[in-house]
């Protein structure tokens, strides 16, 4: 028999390597790989990071004892990355600055930095004097971009932030044809996250021609605009005049100018005119506010799915559907056992039935008064009641709802009370081979959540057909999970399942999917798209710290909204 023994994976304290003048008099920028389970750290000349660990940091506590003694007034030591050796005996210490995968919490942040670049050998006063490549979350907060911008200028004061999503790092600058359509699937530690990559040379286009039209309408809002009103003030000139009592005729020879026939003709141009004007203004307000022309939005398919506040009211919520599909399932058997009964001639049920029947057919003829009283209804009642009911289609759709349901939260629930003839046979725990079906049925951990392959259809579905055709024949699979083995397989089955009959879908993994993001960042920061997308101290102070350069790779520049100023009168 082979034993095969399970040995945990044991972490190496970094080096600090060495900080060359090569480096430190040509400002070699910094590539960070910030992921929410690994941090990749490494400068871009390096073929490889030069630091990979695991983006926590532990702070042990004070021990009871010591609190009175003079070690007590020396902080304990913080453990960042690679330096904690045993995470288990630390496991209530640790703490990370990430909220899913956005980072929330940057004192623990700037500990993470600190720790990266005095292993990367930098050795300068109060100034990290590199330019930094930093990845962010898909669609990350102006909050969090901003407090990160913040932290890196006014506590390290770094020449240049570069900010860009990992995802489109390694998809941009690892393939060999990077500008054609893809989706990509990036399947990270916190989320997975579909990205649609299409070539916007035609829609692009198309915007730039909307832009254009938007413009020229606004010219001509404005010239009708400045018309009505000198067309207005001549009117009100002449209202003014026929209050006055100036001469009729001179009133009449300024009304015909204006195809106005009385006064109550004029009130009336007036009032229209105000109207047209007032209108006019709101559209030339509603369109300097529009920063862009947005596309009609297309219908997008609802989700409807059970969210749930917690476990617990998850539990509830399916304990009360198994008791009302018992309730129903009882109600029907005893049904079904009433007319089995009557059908037999010896049973209690149909003995009785046949009592009340014989009884009523002695009465005469002419004396039939049956009904006439309440109590007939009452005999009418007793011998109905074992089998008139039946099975009604309200009722078996209830019962086909509340098994879908209750299978759609315990897959196994159904399947081992409905058959009763094999509850002899054991079933073997299999958890451990299967967390990685959670990735597409996330039912089997209580949520409520769509499966990765439901997602992928999702976005494809938000196309259409030809955009779909070109983004399923190149799905490329990234991130740390897409080291699963089968995962390129069981997406590729998913896809194929849920397009049109003989449509082409292609599904690959890109090399060394780990460090993927790491390998572009670097790739891009080597490259001439550096220098004119780096965000420097002097832009960060003039734009304000939400701002970013947009480029290939990054997220695109929502500014937050300006409140409206608002005037308060103290006296």
């Amino acid at each position: 028999m082979e034993i095969l023994e399970f040995k945990d994976q044991k972490c190496t304290p970094d080096i600090i390597h060495p900080y060359t003048p090569t480096l430190r008099n040509n400002g070699i920028p910094i590539v960070i790989d910030n992921g929410s389970y690994q941090c990749r750290a490494g400068w871009a000349t390096s073929s490889e990071p030069l630091l990979l660990f695991k983006n926590l940091i532990a702070k042990p506590r004070k021990e009871r004892s010591k609190k009175d003694t003079v070690e007590s007034t020396q902080a304990p030591q913080l453990q960042v990355g690679n330096d904690i050796i045993n995470i288990e005996a630390v496991r209530f210490q640790l703490k990370t600055q990430f909220d899913r995968n956005v980072v929330t919490h940057f004192e623990a942040q700037e500990h993470l930095f600190d720790y990266t670049f005095t292993h990367l050998g930098i050795d300068t006063e109060n100034c990290v004097p590199h330019p930094i490549i930093l990845t962010e979350a898909i669609l990350n907060p102006n909050s969090s971009r901003q407090l990160m911008s913040e932290l890196l200028f006014e506590c390290y004061s770094v020449p240049g932030i570069a900010y860009g999503i990992d995802c489109l790092y390694a998809y941009h600058f690892n393939e060999a044809k990077p500008q054609e359509n893809a989706l990509i699937v990036n399947v990270g530690y916190h989320t997975c996250n579909i990205v649609p990559v299409i070539v916007e040379q035609q829609k692009e286009r198309k915007r730039e021609l909307a832009r254009r039209l938007t413009e020229i309408n606004a010219r001509k809002r404005e010239e009708r605009l400045i018309e009505d009103e000198e067309k207005l003030s001549q009117l009100l000139y002449i209202q003014e005049m026929t209050e006055a009592g100036v001469d009729k005729e001179e009133i009449e020879k300024a009304c015909a100018e204006y195809q106005i026939k009385n006064t109550q003709d004029l009130q009336k141009h007036i009032n229209n005119l105000n109207v047209k004007i007032e209108k006019t203004k709101q559209k030339i307000i509603a369109a300097n506010t529009a920063e862009e022309v947005e596309e009609p939005p297309t219908k997008q398919p609802k989700l409807n799915k059970m969210v749930f506040e917690n476990e617990k009211a998850m539990h509830l919520f399916i304990q009360n559907a198994k008791k009302m599909r018992q309730d129903i399932l009882n109600k029907k058997m005893t049904r079904k056992q009433r007319k089995q009964d009557m059908a037999k001639r010896r049973t209690a049920a149909g003995q009785e039935r046949m009592r009340i029947i014989s009884q009523l057919a002695r009465k005469e003829k002419g004396n039939d008064d049956f009904g006439l009283r309440d109590e007939d209804w009452d005999i009418y009642k007793a011998i109905s009641k074992d089998g008139g009911d039946s099975d009604s289609e309200a009722e078996n759709e209830k019962l086909l709802e509340l098994d879908d349901v209750i299978r759609a939260h315990e897959p196994t629930e159904l399947d081992e009370t409905s058959n009763p003839g094999e509850t002899h046979q054991l079933h073997v725990g299999i958890e451990r081979y299967r967390a990685p079906e959670l990735l597409f049925k996330p039912y089997m951990l209580g949520s409520s959540d769509a499966g990765l392959s439901e997602v992928i259809g999702y976005v494809l579905s938000l196309f259409n057909s030809e955009d779909q055709l070109k983004l399923a024949e190149n799905v490329v699979i990234m991130g740390g999970l897409a080291n699963l083995p089968g995962l390129q397989e069981r997406i590729l089955s998913d896809l194929i399942s849920i397009r049109p009959f003989q449509s082409i879908v292609n599904v690959r993994i890109v090399k060394n999917p780990s460090l993927g993001a790491w390998y572009g960042a670097r790739k891009w920061a080597k490259s001439s798209d550096l220098k004119g997308n780096l965000l420097t101290k002097r832009m960060y102070e003039e734009f304000g710290p939400e701002y970013f350069k947009i480029h290939t790779a990054s997220n695109p520049f929502y500014p937050m909204p300006k409140g409206q100023e608002v005037e308060i009168d103290v006296s």
